[in-house]
């Protein structure tokens, strides 16, 4: 049994994640101080910048939308036992299927016809090149990690050949496809307001963040309300007792991992039917490997993935505006810090467990040992 599950659960779930952050901050401050900036100043300006304004928390939702779905697909795969770190090319390979989708049908349907197509398009298209590495890993004992790894750099070189080849447009020297038609566009928030009246500033924030919130739901219920979402977790905790209760390991690595692709495929609905409008080069930038750390920090539920994913789409808004505001602040210096953020709240995350544990077994001793003088 790991250290982390003899924790009060108010504890592993709740104070924990909080400890890190806390932690996190505290060494990046030390680094914004020692390269003579102000930490308080740097995180007021942060905080601002991503909350501070109506357009600031629409920007700051729009990365948190991305990395939603990038951390519950890094979850689901977790729950089945697996490591998918391949986020990056299936967000991608998804924007291929969706871009196809909006390129051959857009003049032909209304919005409310092709954006669903689009939406099922990005999903499937995640979902077969994630399950590509999963068959892989099943049937042919490859491991899954270097797979994805792999998957990631073919999904991105296949991005630029078909670019290049043939969806750029002739007369264009941009490494892109042609722009969509008006109907494969997600409606952004501040149009939809304007309809009813309400003025908003314009920011990429879309109703791709609907379909992240929908996909929340989704996962919660598959995997805790759901007999196909119980095999799969009994799969990925003990896959030997599992195959002895007559459950087939290999088809729930098939099914975690094409689950997991389409959850990852959805980026491309946020990032290029609801902002860019076309299929560009590097679209994901990153945020396949920034939804490990959401995961991690999330403890792999959806709850927790939220609450993750808006802490790091404040970082992201909060860190270009300190870029702006403060002055010898870099770009470079933003992202030192959210690299150390990510470290310490993310991929370190349980290396404070061992602290608590110790804690949790005082005050249990202490509180006995009161009870037997009482």
């Amino acid at each position: 049994m790991s250290q982390a599950k003899t924790l009060p659960r108010w504890i592993d779930v709740g104070l924990l994640p909080l400890w890190n952050l806390a932690v996190a901050l505290a060494v990046a401050g030390l680094v914004v101080l020692v390269i003579g900036q102000s930490p308080w100043q740097a995180l007021t300006v942060l905080l601002h910048g991503a909350l501070g304004s109506a357009r600031g928390i629409g920007y700051t939702l729009y990365y948190t939308t991305t990395f939603i779905f990038t951390g519950l697909a890094v979850a689901v795969a977790f729950h089945g036992g697996l490591f998918n770190i391949g986020g990056e090319g299936q967000a991608t390979f998804g924007g291929l299927g969706l871009a196809l989708v909006a390129l051959l049908l857009g003049p032909h349907l209304p919005a409310i016809v092709l954006l669903p197509l689009l939406v099922l398009a990005a999903a499937l298209f995640g979902m077969v090149w994630a399950a590509i590495p999963g068959y892989l890993q099943a049937w042919r004992g490859s491991h899954i990690v270097i797979t994805t790894i792999m998957f990631n750099f073919l999904a991105a070189s296949l991005n630029v050949y078909l670019l290049v080849n043939w969806l750029r447009p002739s007369d264009s020297m941009s490494v892109e496809s042609l722009e969509f038609a008006a109907s494969a566009r997600m409606p952004s928030l501040h149009s939809l307001a304007a309809l009813v009246g309400w003025e908003l500033p314009s920011s990429p924030l879309n109703l791709s963040l609907l379909l992240a919130v929908l996909a929340c739901f989704f996962v919660h219920w598959f995997l805790w309300k759901s007999g196909a979402g119980y095999v799969l977790r009994a799969v990925g905790s003990a896959p030997r007792a599992a195959h002895y209760a007559g459950i087939k390991p290999r088809w729930q690595v098939l099914l975690a991992m094409g689950l997991s692709g389409a959850l990852a495929g959805l980026v491309a609905v946020n990032e290029i039917s609801g902002v860019q409008g076309k299929l560009t080069l590097d679209f994901v930038a990153g945020a396949g490997f920034t939804g490990i750390a959401v995961a991690l920090m999330g403890r792999n539920h959806p709850i927790g993935i939220v609450l993750a994913s808006l802490l790091f789409g404040v970082l992201y808004q909060g860190g270009v505006e300190l870029s702006f505001e403060l002055p010898g602040f870099s770009r470079e210096m933003v992202v030192t810090a959210q690299g150390l953020i990510v470290l310490f709240a993310g991929a370190m995350a349980t290396v404070s467990v061992p602290l608590f544990v110790k804690l949790v077994a005082l005050f249990d001793a202490s509180k006995k040992k009161e009870s037997l003088h009482g």
